[in-house]
């Protein structure tokens, strides 16, 4: 079936990544690599960090109960000082926004779907995806956004993609996905969702190129 709509994720695809970031952390502070995933995974669906993204904890409570679970899995962290970090790293990929744009003109329609959290500022604010960065709005790049922190639901919770799907009126089998994450691409691709995992960018856009028929680069 005729691709009608691109889904996004944001952290990692359309924005610098947080693994990177994270990984960064693990490096300056002598903790083995992959560890922070390896506990996110671990404890999924009901330790901290799946709480925080489905909006069930604000970030106050999340700090100390990941470092907990941390602590437990082995290593100590700071994770404040690690969200800092992956705050810094969350900034737009020109590319990424150019392309969406593209796709739009062609008249297809465009989602965001992240996992993110409500700021820990102020908690009764919308929530705002955990890699925004100052300026316009990221949302307004988008037809559809939906945030874990305000659906409280996951990637890769099926139900997630039956909702993006829903929103942006397609069926799975009519739309792209492009994650950083091979768990949340595996959940997608089982509802029959055309999925592209994001390393590079330019690489996957020109995946995305072929899929669509036409330019997203140059």
């Amino acid at each position: 079936m005729p691709i009608r709509a691109v889904i996004f994720d944001l952290g990692g695809v359309v924005l610098g990544s947080p693994l990177h970031a994270i990984a960064d952390y693990e490096r300056a502070n002598g903790i083995p690599s992959n560890f922070v995933n390896r506990v996110v995974a671990k404890t999924s669906p009901s330790g901290a960090w799946s709480r925080l993204e489905r909006g069930e904890i604000a970030m106050a409570e999340f700090f100390g109960d990941f470092e907990a679970e941390c602590a437990q899995a082995g290593h100590s962290i700071d994770a404040r000082a690690m969200f800092a970090g992956m705050g810094e790293a969350a900034q737009p990929r020109p590319m990424m926004l150019d392309a969406i744009g593209r796709i739009r003109a062609r008249g297809l329609s465009v989602a965001a779907l992240t996992n993110n959290w409500a700021p820990e500022a102020d908690p009764a604010e919308p929530a705002k995806t955990s890699s925004a960065a100052s300026g316009p709005p990221l949302s307004a790049a988008f037809d559809v956004f939906i945030e874990s922190s305000v659906v409280g639901l996951r990637k890769p919770d099926p139900r997630i993609y039956q909702l993006a799907c829903k929103q942006i009126g397609v069926t799975p089998d009519s739309a792209a996905f492009l994650d950083d994450i091979g768990t949340n691409l595996k959940s997608a691709r089982a509802l029959g969702m055309t999925t592209i995992r994001v390393v590079e960018p330019e690489a996957a856009l020109r995946e995305l190129e072929e899929v669509l028929g036409f330019s997203l680069l140059g």
